[in-house]
């Protein structure tokens, strides 16, 4: 089995405001479309355009209905989901040939394809469902926080950032450093409540997710009383006017 390195002060990872998140899809087409061409390439495609299409795909966006409840409407929440590179990854320590692996310089969790042998181990493992699995390779594949892209001193310094964080319209995703507390993510997800998801499971994912504010409903308006018009106080022509509309 692969051990995990000690904790690393550095902690890149994405923050995800469900409020803001409109589920467009932009996100994972645009991670597709990266990593497609990076260092997780190729992310296959089976039967793209036949009945029963799939393939792999890093960023997954699912829509759920949330109830009314108390003062707050019917909602619909967009969720994204993706590798929350945990400070306990499971799926590192369960990994027999070290093929999934944590960084310590930033606490990045990837996959050497090179040494993946297929077992699934890793996918069972992790309980959010973050693992993809390519049918043509035979190897797991999973989020790569576009480390081939943040690092990438070719590119302009303002798109050295996960595609997905680059893509979305809302800027309902934030990349950065959650290990620095004077960090502008550190802040939001301090500013916002942010929540790790499944925290009491003991993993320690990076990753944060901002909650839904409260909807404004509005005030209830005054009952508004119905007004009664006396037709004999009316001047001739808008009382014959009234017989004939009434009619």
């Amino acid at each position: 089995m692969t051990m995990l390195p000690p904790p690393s002060k550095k902690k890149l990872g994405l923050v995800i405001d469900l409020d803001t998140c409109v589920g467009c899809h932009a996100c994972a087409v645009a991670c597709k479309e990266w990593n497609a061409g990076g260092i997780a390439a190729p992310l296959t495609d089976e039967n793209p355009y036949g009945a029963d299409p799939h393939g792999v795909w890093f960023n997954r966006v699912h829509s759920y209905t949330i109830d009314a409840l108390n003062d707050q409407p019917e909602t619909t929440l967009h969720f994204p989901r993706s590798c929350l590179h945990c400070e306990q990854a499971p799926c590192v320590t369960v990994c027999p040939t070290g093929a999934s692996y944590k960084r310590a310089e930033d606490g990045i969790v990837l996959v050497d394809e090179d040494k993946c042998i297929g077992c699934k181990l890793c996918s069972w493992a992790c309980p959010y469902g973050a693992r993809e699995y390519s049918q043509v390779e035979g190897v797991m594949k999973k989020c790569t926080l576009c480390v081939d892209r943040i690092y990438n001193e070719h590119i302009p310094e303002e798109s050295r950032k996960p595609a997905c964080v680059q893509a979305c319209p809302t800027k309902a995703r934030h990349f950065g450093d959650l290990g620095d507390e004077e960090s502008d993510i550190f802040k939001l997800v301090k500013e916002r409540g942010g929540v790790a998801l499944m925290q009491e499971l003991g993993y320690e994912p990076v990753n944060r997710y901002l909650p839904q504010r409260e909807r404004r409903t509005g005030q209830k308006q005054p009952d508004i009383q119905e007004e009664t018009l006396d037709t004999e106080k009316l001047p001739p022509m808008l009382r014959w006017l009234d017989r004939v509309l009434s009619r």
